[in-house]
């Protein structure tokens, strides 16, 4: 059980929704950590899969701690290169952990004016938010179609439904996380596996010093009263996983936000961007 604000989040996912194996990418901190807690008590297996093995090594010895009797694979790769993404199915065949419920986690921000980023950052971001989750899913699809059970969890965000001036790359890859997770989930209706788009607005997480520009001192975008614990993001994600939601945007306020964003015209979506704080 996690206390945050006053509220208690269980680490359980409804009983209705249990998997065998689960695979998390970005399983090292944030949300990708918090996934991997609250899926514990409900799988047999655990994959973690991030850049940095110590944080992997850490965490995977607290499950194993909390939760014997679940195995738990720590799997360090650099999911950007699609060598290292083969490697990992490769070796996820080889040791016979092969997940029934992936969560596409793993993300990569960039916050400031287009024209002045750097292309190694921006080429990075577009490699893991859209080619490796792109990747991982079509490497893992048809083992569960063929054991005919599954599930895929791509977090995608608010920012998806939006042209964001000063994220502009990052949140055009995460409107196509939020489409390819829609169109997917027709696709895979007839086989009975649901994929679940999870679009938080703003979390409390290593992303914002990520996404920050070096020297950068600016806040990033998001109201403070936006903000909603990952306690409760993953929460809300797994609850509406078990009800076989398409879609979830944690928190009210998100998704209150998420309803006037739909029904804002284009023109007026525009004027509002326009009014951005800039640099001086």
């Amino acid at each position: 059980m996690a206390w945050i604000g006053g509220m208690v989040y269980a680490r359980a996912m409804p009983r209705s929704t249990c998997f065998s194996c689960a695979l998390i990418t970005g399983a090292s901190s944030g949300l990708g950590e918090e996934f991997a807690l609250q899926l514990a008590p409900r799988v047999d297996k655990l994959v973690l899969v991030a850049r940095r093995e110590p944080l992997l090594l850490q965490l995977a010895a607290r499950i194993r701690s909390e939760y014997p009797a679940v195995e738990v694979l720590v799997y360090a790769a650099d999911l950007t290169d699609a060598g290292e993404r083969e490697d990992l199915v490769e070796n996820l065949i080889h040791q016979r952990f092969i997940p029934d419920l992936l969560v596409n986690n793993a993300g990569l921000g960039d916050y400031g004016e287009f024209v002045t980023a750097d292309w190694a950052k921006l080429r990075a971001m577009l490699s893991l938010n859209i080619e490796a989750l792109t990747h991982l899913t079509h490497a893992l699809l048809p083992a569960m179609i063929r054991c005919g059970r599954g599930a895929v969890i791509n977090i995608s965000s608010l920012a998806s439904l939006l042209p964001l001036p000063d994220f502009a790359v990052y949140a055009a890859t995460k409107a196509y996380v939020t489409s390819f997770s829609e169109a997917l989930r027709i696709e895979l209706k007839a086989h009975g596996i649901p994929v679940l788009a999870v679009c938080p607005g703003p979390v409390t997480t290593e992303f914002g010093e990520v996404a920050r520009r070096h020297g950068e001192q600016r806040e990033m975008p998001g109201h403070r009263c936006f903000y909603v614990p990952k306690e409760q993001v993953v929460a809300e994600a797994l609850t509406a996983l078990g009800r076989n939601r398409p879609r979830v945007y944690p928190g009210l306020k998100t998704a209150a936000a998420a309803l006037l964003l739909a029904a804002l015209p284009i023109v007026v979506v525009r004027l509002v961007m326009g009014w951005r704080p800039r640099r001086s």
